[in-house]
C-alpha cells in the first residue's frame, strides 16, 4: 500500500524542482560562457612569432 500524497503538497514539491532545475541550468550556462571567455582570451596572448632557437 502506498500513501497519496496531498494535490497541494506535490504541486508545490514540482514548482520547487522546476524552479531548482532551472536554476541549475542557468548556473551551469554562465560557467560555460565564462570559461570559454577565458580560453579564447588566452590564445591572444600567444607571439605571432615563434622563438628563434640554435
Amino acid at each position: 500500500m502506498t500513501k497519496k500524497i496531498p494535490k497541494s503538497l506535490g504541486g508545490k514539491a514540482a514548482m520547487a524542482g522546476a524552479a531548482i532545475g532551472s536554476a541549475a541550468i542557468a548556473a551551469a550556462l554562465l560557467y560555460a560562457s565564462k570559461r570559454k571567455e577565458k580560453k579564447t582570451s588566452g590564445s591572444a596572448e600567444l607571439p605571432i612569432d615563434p622563438p628563434e632557437t640554435d
